[in-house]
This record gives structure tokens, sequence and C-alpha cells, in this order.
């Protein structure tokens, strides 16, 4: 579907005093300008994000209290279980928390609930089977904030609860022994954006304190928060929550940390994907790399491995589990293709795609793990929010179903004012998750699809690229793209600039590639310079691009690419249209110390 180009605009004589004052580059100061970062010191924080900008752990609301009951357990050597999650953000949480338990010589395991079999979050069964084996104490990561009943029922079995979580909260929070959550009523802490994985690594740093019995933790402890740090970039960069504030500073030194000092997990991935041949890695390699692989073990039954792979400390181990997470990737590639192929007959049979607010799909024999991969897809294709539901191959009542949103709509609340229909759901604004009965199912569409309608006039159905600066191919040199790369890391609220040209030429025919023959790869010219493209997911365009007779606009992100020690500019073409080259002329783009750490 077409797309709404919009041009940042911004005061060029603005963006030259913010390079002089500031002392960055003038491209830095134009692309910090269009993000309305225009004070010198708030560029200096924003390029800089030293660790030490982290907040204290004790600050985040209920930290001190879990950090005080799990002291006391390992203390009195009682057995601890870790109740994660079967995403990457669960898995990475889960690890970060194990792993420092382990440091600290606590009787723990851990629990990641069946994506299939059991659904998200915290259920009775499991925990029946926790106190069964032992424990008497359990800590959920990147869960549990809505889990009441079950937080009453662990309190009957003699279980202490610890809640961890960033999710929505419900009217009623669950009477668990402590609650860690950056948005806990009655507290202020100054950022909401933290991930399971964020909340856990803040909960891990609190304990090491404790246990170093200093503000400084002692250096065993530091060596592990240095890599811990990568596994938490890992949850914070697949969550994709706003990549600003302490999420910045996380993935910054979290990179770092997964290149320079991994764990043999992470050393065994990096192989297995070829990254351990990159001079460094962005949040990128870790978005299509390493997050795909920990959510391909989830979304087909099998987290506890994800969860192993990065708390193991046998290579051995981890290679074997590595190259196994590859090929569950691959057959998670396999299944999501048949089912968008599936969902994507449904939308044009079903659905007027411009006049339509919302899909609703459902199919028997749609994996419930991998819909929701394709709900994304759906969703940024058509700028609609999709709602993709797996039935019961068998004839089950119950469906399952995940949630991804577009233009700007509030999922969560938005189900909110459908849940009399649903047996269940739970997530965020973004993204969500639910369970219906089928026989409610057409009744759950139509209100859902209203209520779309309502929140979003027609007119606004439209998704909006917003460009910040017009750039001919020829100022994409090495030394301009890597100026550019001190704004990284880029990721959700903090997107790698997007740039257009007009008047670009295809030249030669454009080739399917990767797996499935899903991406392109073509050659484009302008002004006498010749540029590698590249479009993730846009195979499609490959017909269309090879029948044009004349030059296109295109809209695009400069990165450099990294291959056997060369380095070059290419681009990832985001979308195009045929020129008319009447474009109106705008302003172009122009053309260290050891770390202080907190711990």
């Amino acid at each position: 579907m077409a797309k709404k180009w919009k041009l940042r605009s911004f005061d060029p004589a603005s963006a030259a005093d913010l390079a002089s004052a500031a002392k960055v580059p003038l491209v830095v100061a134009q692309l910090l300008v269009a993000r309305n970062i225009t004070a010198p010191d708030e560029v200096q924080h924003f390029l800089e994000a030293r660790l030490t900008g982290l907040r204290d752990p004790n600050q985040l609301p209920g930290l001190a209290a879990a950090a005080e009951i799990i002291h006391a357990a390992i203390t009195a050597d009682e057995p601890i279980t870790i109740y994660g999650d079967y995403d990457a953000d669960g898995m990475t949480s889960t690890a970060i928390l194990l792993r420092a338990l382990r440091l600290l010589r606590a009787q723990v395991d851990f629990y990641i609930p069946n994506r299939v079999d059991e659904g998200y979050g915290v259920n009775c069964a499991a925990l029946r089977k926790i106190a069964e084996r032992g424990s008497k104490l359990v800590i959920t990561v990147d869960c549990g904030i809505t889990s009441v009943a079950e937080a009453e029922l662990a309190r009957e079995l003699g279980l202490q609860l610890i809640i961890t979580d960033h999710h929505a909260m419900g009217e009623n929070l669950p009477a668990a022994d402590a609650i860690v959550h950056p948005q806990l009523p009655g507290h202020d802490y100054p950022f909401a954006g933290l991930c399971g994985a964020g909340v856990a690594f803040k909960l891990a740093w609190e304990l090491c304190k404790r246990a170093s019995g200093n503000e400084r933790v002692s250096t065993a402890y530091r060596d592990f928060l240095m890599q811990a740090i990568g596994i938490c970039a890992i949850g914070t960069i697949a969550d994709v929550v706003p990549l600003q504030d302490e999420n910045r500073l996380i993935v910054r030194h979290g990179l770092v940390a997964l290149k320079d000092r991994p764990f043999v997990g992470i050393t065994a991935m990096a192989k297995s994907t070829k990254l351990d041949q990159r001079s460094k890695l962005t949040s990128e390699d870790v978005a299509f790399m390493l997050a795909p692989r920990l959510n391909a073990a989830g979304r087909l039954g099998q987290a506890e491995l994800g969860v192993e792979l990065l708390s193991t400390n046998d290579a051995e181990r981890a290679e074997a589990l590595a190259v196994y997470l590859n090929e569950l990737n691959d057959n998670r590639t396999s299944i999501e293709r048949s089912i968008y192929l599936s969902a994507s007959k449904q939308i044009k049979e079903k659905y007027d795609r411009e006049q339509d607010a919302a899909f609703v799909l459902a199919d028997r024999g749609w994996h419930p793990g991998v819909i929701g991969i394709v709900a994304g897809r759906l969703a940024e294709k058509y700028a609609r929010p999709v709602i993709m539901i797996a039935l019961d191959e068998l004839g089950g009542a119950v469906g399952t179903g995940s949630a991804r949103s577009a233009l700007g709509l509030d999922l969560h609340g938005t189900l909110s004012e459908c849940s009399e229909k649903l047996e269940g759901f739970g997530g965020h604004k973004a993204a969500a998750g639910l369970r219906i009965n089928t026989a409610n199912l057409d009744d759950f569409r139509q209100i859902f699809c209203e209520r779309v309608h309502d929140r979003i006039p027609t007119e606004d159905r439209v998704a909006e690229i917003a460009i910040d600066a017009e750039s001919p191919l020829a100022q994409l040199t090495l030394r301009t793209v890597g100026q550019i790369e001190q704004l990284a890391p880029f990721g959700e609220e903090n997107p790698r600039p997007l740039l257009c040209a007009t008047g670009v030429t295809v030249f030669g025919q454009p080739k399917k590639m990767g797996g499935g023959q899903r991406h392109l790869s073509l050659q484009v010219t302008h002004h006498n310079v010749t540029m590698r493209a590249l479009a993730f997911g846009q195979a499609e365009w490959a017909d269309e691009l090879e029948e044009l007779d004349g030059p296109i606009d295109i809209v695009y992100r400069p990165v450099i690419n990294e291959f056997r020690g060369r380095r070059n500019v290419e681009i990832h073409l985001v979308d195009w249209r045929v020129s008319n080259l009447t474009a109106p002329t705008t302003p172009h783009l122009a053309t260290k110390r050891p770390a202080k750490l907190p711990f």
C-alpha cells in the first residue's frame, strides 16, 4: 500500500550552530536537530551514553524489598525457582538472574512455560509443580503483573512470590511478597521503558551489591555484570522497547560486551551466524540474527534450550545448542512463510485493504508460536492493526491469538474494550496476546474493528514515513556514514536515519535472495554513482522494478557493510515510487578513554 512521505523540516542555521557549539560533525548535528536534541549538553549526554548514567537499582520501585527477600533465601539455603517467559526478553531475563544467583551460590533452578501447551504467564499447574519439587521462593521475570489468582494460589501453597515485570498492569495487583515494576503505583521512577531483562539486570546488580557489602561491587561481580549487560542488550533489542534513556545505555555498552567479553553461548551463536567475523556488533545484528534464534526456540516450544544456551559455561554444549537453534530458526522461517501466504489470501478475499480499519484473521493449522511474526509483517505492510488467531486443529473451543499494532493504536487499551468476548489477554500498546472461544470469534472481530474504526479515522489510515533529509548517493562516503553511526544504537524511537533521493535509476536486473527468496538485491545509479541496494522482505518488488522504463524516487537507510575485512557503503531500501522529477529542492545532508563504571 502507498505510504505518505514526509520530509522533516529543520533550520540549517540551527544545525550549523549546534555543530559548532557541541563540536560534532554537521551531518550529526542536522540529524540531532531533526530528533529535537538541540542543546549542547543534551548532545554530549546522548552521544557519550556513559554507563554511569544507569540509575541505582534501589530506585526501581519494589526492588529493595525483593532483594532483601532473595538475600534471606540465599542465606537460608532455600530452593529458588525463576519463572520466566518463552520469548527472547523472557529468556534473557531468566538467564541473567539464573547466572547471578548461581554466582551467589544460591540453590536455584528455572521454569519456562511451554508456549503451545501452557501459554503466556504464570499458571496454577506450574506453581503446583514448582511447590511439589520443593521450591520455597518463586521469582517471575518478564511476567506475572496480572497474575492475581496465581498469586493467591502461591500463598496457599506456601510459596513466597516475587514478581518482576514491565507489562501493562490490570486494575488489581497480585498479592505477592514483592513486586518490581518501573510503573508501580505510588512511585515516580523516571523511565518506564525498561524491558524484563532490564528489570532483571537491575535486580542482579543489587544482589551483587549486597553480596559485596558495598555500593561498589567486588571484581568478580563487576566482571559478571559487564558480561550480563550483553545478554540484557539482546532482551532490550528483541522486545522493541524505546532505545532511549537507560535502554540506550544498556544497548550501547551491551553490544560492546557481546563482542569483547561474551559468555560461551554468545560466542557459539556468533560463530553459527558468522557474526564473529564482524569487527563490532550493531543493534540490527542482534535484532535480525541473534534474537530470532532465541525466539524460534520459544515459538516452537523449546525456550528452555535458549536459557540453557545463555547460561551454560560448557563451550561444547553451547556450540551444539547454537547449531540446533539455527535449525529451529530455519524451521520457523518455513512455517512463517506458509502462514504468511495463507493470511495474505484471507485479507485479499475478506477485506477491503483500503477501507477496513483492522484485520482479524483465523485458521486451523496455524502454529500459535509463529503467528505473531506474521501479524507484525502484515501490520507493517498494510498499515493496519492485525490480529491472527490459531484455532485448535483438533476442533477445540479455544484459539490462541497474537496482535500487532499500526498507526499508533493502543492495542492493550482497545482489547480491554473487547474483553467480554475474550478468555484472556495481555501485552502492551504495540503487541499483545489473547485467548478466545471460537464461538465468540465473529462478534469479537466486529467489535474490535469498530473500536479501531472509531480510534483511527479513515483519512488517517495511511502509513507515514518520516524522512530525515534528502541526500544524493554521492554524499554517502564511508566518512559521512561513519559520522551518522555516532547516533547508534538504532532501534525503537531512535531509528536509523531515513534519507531520500530523487531520479534514481535501477541498473540491471533485481535479484531475489535469501531463505525462501524473500529479499531483494539490486544496483541503483544516481548522478553517475552506482551502489548496491537491499530490500528485506520485499522480493515482491522485483517484477515491478524490472518493468520500469524511467527513474524512481527512493527512501533508504545508509549502512556500512563489512565483508571479509572490506567495508563499503550500501543502502537498505525502505520504499520507492515512480519519479516525477519535480520534487522540491530541500536542504541536503551535510557533508577514548577508559569507561567509568557504575558498579
